[in-house]
């Protein structure tokens, strides 16, 4: 057989909108196309955001099309300074062109949902048509696209009235790229329903042509009355709790405009309803402003129930014993958001902790010390759930205490067996182990080194497991015995609701996490399938910023060179010195100090942990590929498979 070519010409460089086309699951969801079309309501929401949007439309076509249109200022459509082509035409075919960009004073959008620049952009690839028309200084322009490129030029339509403003949108999604080409209606309602709840007053409509039906939100009453309309007739166990703060000109930690506004309520039954968004972006999978408000609730809480000595010797108030019952909206204004994914569906952004946290604090502790009586029940709520849950724990370990085998002498062990709370993070080299135990939290995080890489075990067999001393520590410690996939696997003794592979990041540390994710795949499949094993993601890159007007000194860290690409724009953006800010490389976790440990890859508030699911090759798929990459008889199919997938490296140019 003929060895494949691989040489200059065989790595490919994907231009325009095409690796959109290429790998849409990299941008956008693809079980359905109510994200490329949310993309398009964002844009219209950010308008009504920024103060120049009344009505948002939508119409669901009988053709299959959706429009959306407001009354905004329109898109642009005069040339580009830079790029000689029309504004509107490079919002729709440029990957990384928008008014969101710029958050300078002046800039078109101090806030707003859209970071990435790759929208509607995203939109207009994912579509055989494309039609935008623009009213702007009383004019009237159109556009359409096929397929992500221009069909008709930009041209100038009959005139209108100077006051007619706006963008209306038309798009046909390409079904091709989709599981499912429905459009899921309850999670459209959820979504234009959100935007009228967050924006005070603003009218979004829903219109389906195929039944002439119209639905309509506007709500005066806002988040408030939206959060007591979802509760029900639920028993408050207070006073709704509602609060916004927002930073001054004047704030020396953030930018004016951030903050938050909040309502939170407390009910004794009842469903509890959790809803934040960021930048009117909805945060299905929350983030770290929502870790900012539990912070911020239980610290007020807790301080409030130590000062009037109401706490029971013996009694520890925990995060979750305060959040229990709690229902809460929040809607956060973050001035550059840092979201997980192009779906953004969960805030990573670490300063929003402290943002939401500090305001929600201050404001709760000085509600409660106005009304005394409210405090002390929220407080007496709090220590009921605390103390069952420590009732429900002593139950745990008792079952427990028999029969177990003697622990490993290096693990370092946590206070808690609530599986529920409980991690253990498995770190590569005595150095590292170090500086996670003495960062980590030893309520609920315990910490076991590996020493040296882990055997290769996927052609080990499980009675030959435990003559390695690493996998026989691993094993003992987490509290499960090696098994099969076809085995009915007892988990009764899992000590660790989450196992967490925490490794370097560069190459060795990623060799460390494929051995490890081999252990477990073979040997610990059920693991796996009910969703206990996580990598953790260290940084690798630290940027130094040095203090720059009334923004103090301060930290980034970046997972790798891209992040610290996008880190360094963001900065020029900023206005800070160009070379001002200094660059560190970390060689290994080892370097990194406790604190650092903590702050970026153990504080579950702020760190990023990735969950390890089979994905969508499918079990037998997924052990076919394991057998080529871990057997020892497959070196020629592993370099014939480099040889092909050459090409799908990803290469700076």
């Amino acid at each position: 057989m003929a060895t494949p070519r691989y040489d200059e010409t065989s790595i490919r460089v994907l231009k325009g909108l095409e690796p959109v086309r290429q790998r849409p699951g990299m941008y956008t969801r693809t079980d359905h196309p109510l994200h490329i079309l949310q993309e398009v309501i964002d844009n219209a929401a950010d308008e009504a955001l920024a103060g120049f949007v009344q009505q948002i439309k939508v119409t669901l076509h009988t053709d299959g099309s959706v429009t959306v249109e407001d009354d905004g200022r329109g898109i642009p459509v005069g040339l580009h300074p830079e790029e000689h082509a029309p504004v509107v035409e490079l919002v729709f075919t440029r990957l990384h062109a928008g008014g969101k960009f710029d958050k300078k004073d002046g800039g078109a959008y101090a806030f707003s949902g859209g970071l990435h620049g790759v929208g509607v952009s995203v939109t207009n690839a994912l579509s055989t048509r494309l039609e935008v028309r623009v009213w702007r200084d009383g004019k009237t322009h159109e556009l359409v696209f096929a397929h992500g490129d221009v069909l008709e030029p930009l041209q100038e339509l009959d005139p209108v009235g100077r006051k007619k403003t706006g963008t209306r949108v038309r798009v046909w999604p390409d079904p091709k790229y989709f599981d499912s080409a429905t459009i899921p209606m309850a999670e459209l309602v959820h979504v234009l329903r959100s935007k009228a709840v967050l924006l005070n007053g603003i009218k979004v409509t829903l219109t389906l042509e195929k039944t002439a039906e119209t639905r309509e939100w506007q709500y005066e009453d806002g988040v408030r009355g939206y959060l007591e309309e979802a509760l029900g007739d639920a028993e408050k166990i207070i006073p709704v709790f509602e609060g916004r703060q927002y930073a001054g000109d004047d704030d020396d930690s953030f930018a004016p405009g951030e903050g938050a506004h909040w309502v939170v309520v407390w009910t004794a039954d009842g469903p509890v309803v959790r809803e934040s968004y960021v930048n009117l972006i909805s945060t299905t999978a929350g983030g770290t402003h929502e870790a900012g408000l539990r912070d911020g609730l239980f610290n007020a809480v807790k301080s409030f129930a130590e000062l009037h000595s109401l706490v029971p010797k013996g009694v520890k108030l925990l995060p979750e014993d305060v959040f229990a019952r709690a229902s809460f909206v929040l809607s956060a204004k973050v001035l550059d958001p840092q979201f997980q994914g192009q779906i953004k569906e969960r805030l990573n952004s670490r300063d929003a902790v402290r943002l939401v946290s500090g305001f929600s604090r201050n404001a709760l502790d000085l509600w409660l010390h106005a009304h005394v009586e409210y405090g002390k029940k929220l407080a007496e709520s709090a220590i009921r759930q605390a103390q069952a849950r420590a009732k429900s724990a002593q139950k745990v370990e008792k079952r427990k205490s028999s029969g177990v085998a003697v622990l490993p002498g290096k693990l370092t062990d946590c206070e808690s067996s609530d599986i529920s709370r409980t991690e253990v993070f498995l770190v590569e080299g005595d150095s590292a182990g170090g500086s996670a135990k003495m960062g980590r939290d030893k309520g609920f995080q315990a910490v076991l080194p590996l020493r040296g890489k882990v055997l290769n075990s996927w052609e080990v067999d499980r009675d030959r497991l435990f003559a390695n001393n690493e996998i026989h520590d691993i094993a003992v410690a987490i509290g499960v015995d090696p098994h099969g996939i076809d085995d009915k696997a007892d988990l009764s003794g899992l000590r660790y609701g989450r196992v967490c592979i925490l490794s370097d990041a560069d190459v060795d540390g990623s060799h460390i996490q494929v051995l490890l994710l081999t252990l477990f795949f073979r040997h610990f499949p059920r693991l796996v399938e009910a969703g206990h094993v996580y990598v953790a993601r260290p940084p690798l890159f630290r940027l130094d910023v040095p203090a720059a007007g009334k923004r103090p000194a301060r930290k980034v860290y970046c997972l790798d060179q891209g992040e610290l690409d996008a880190a360094q724009d963001k900065l020029r953006k900023e206005g800070v010195r160009e070379a001002s800010w200094s660059i560190s490389r970390f060689k290994g976790l080892g370097e990194m100090s406790a604190e650092q440990l903590w702050d970026t890859t153990m504080n579950p508030d702020t760190r990023r942990l990735t969950p390890v699911a089979y994905g969508d090759l499918g079990l037998a798929a997924t052990t076919q590929m394991f057998d080529m990459l871990m057997g020892k008889g497959e070196s020629a199919q592993r370099r014939t498979w480099l040889e092909q997938k050459g090409n799908l490296a990803e290469v700076d140019v």
